[in-house]
């Protein structure tokens, strides 16, 4: 195998995230490219090193030889650059540029993107990319700057802290809420409900157990559109109490008799999370300090 002398991180970028997705299309998400795009430049790029990195598959991409031999170097050049791009950012002194969060859609639309004109008015040189969406970002690998978690990281890695805590509440809107009488069985209401591709979060999980014999009025994993159809009284949705504090929704009214699986009701905790290494870049530093500022007693308690 010939290996080019210039080979660039770009090429060994695309090679990462061919090898890790194992599909065109999977991968050209990772680093922005289109498939077709994609599959012109892994082809230049096994043509310059003079080997078939992939061999394609009705399944998808299935790395060769030559691939798995080239996965070792090339992880440590994703390492090195890490490491540089780590240390060229500790240089800058004042808050401007990029910071890229990573939030769970639900946080993201109620509590993140309605303070943004606050976080633009105090750092008018910082740009915000906000993935809302529930795919994990790898910190580590530079993927986000910082994120806001469900789940406390394990990891020597990052710096995190805990913003607080929130229980899941069957919740309808506040008209409702004032005039209604308790509920005395999980049967009796129009439940709104997660879809299949959500159905092994816990408050899903939730709703399988107390109300798996109820024909829903709505599923959808989308939280806003499961906070609107609450909001207007399409009928229940279990959302975490601290929803309460943004929108026009309250907790259903139960009788005694629900009180054995209200106790069973699942709780979420809020962490933020960065990089050891960005803690104090500026930019980073600005964002968290928001953050925290924003979302620092995003507790909901029962």
């Amino acid at each position: 195998m010939q290996a080019s002398d210039d080979a660039r991180w770009d090429d060994v970028r695309v090679f990462l995230a061919l090898h890790r997705e194992r599909s065109l299309a999977a991968a050209g998400a990772r680093v922005a490219l289109d498939p077709s795009t994609l599959s012109r430049r892994l082809a230049a790029l096994e043509e310059s090193l003079g080997a078939r990195l992939f061999d394609r598959t009705r399944e998808g991409l299935v790395p060769t030889a030559a691939a798995d031999g080239l996965l070792p170097a090339a992880e440590q050049m994703e390492a090195a650059h890490v490491r540089f791009t780590r240390d060229a950012s500790g240089f800058e002194r004042e808050a401007e540029g990029v910071v890229r969060l990573s939030v769970p859609p639900g946080i993201a639309d109620a509590f993140v993107a309605p303070g943004l004109a606050r976080l633009r008015a105090r750092h008018p040189r910082i740009r915000l990319e906000l993935d809302a969406s529930v795919r994990v970002t790898d910190l580590t690998r530079r993927e986000a700057d910082l994120a806001l978690r469900t789940i406390r990281p394990q990891t020597g890695e990052l710096v995190m802290t805990r913003l607080g805590s929130s229980r899941w509440m069957p919740m309808t809107s506040k008209a409702i809420a004032a005039r209604a009488s308790p509920v005395k069985r999980w049967q009796d209401v129009d439940w709104i409900v997660w879809g299949d591709d959500l159905a092994g979060i816990p408050p899903a999980r939730w709703l399988a157990r107390h109300a798996r014999a109820v024909e829903p009025v709505l599923k959808t994993s989308h939280i806003a559109a499961q906070v609107a159809a609450v909001r207007e009284g399409v009928g229940v949705a279990l959302l975490p109490l601290s929803y309460t504090r943004v929108d026009a929704v309250a907790p259903l009214r139960c009788s005694r008799a629900l009180e054995p699986s209200l106790a069973e009701l699942p709780v979420n905790e809020t962490w933020l999370v960065g990089h050891n290494a960005l803690r104090g870049v500026p930019r980073v530093a600005a964002v968290w300090d928001f953050l925290v500022e924003e979302l620092g007693h995003f507790d909901g308690r029962t």
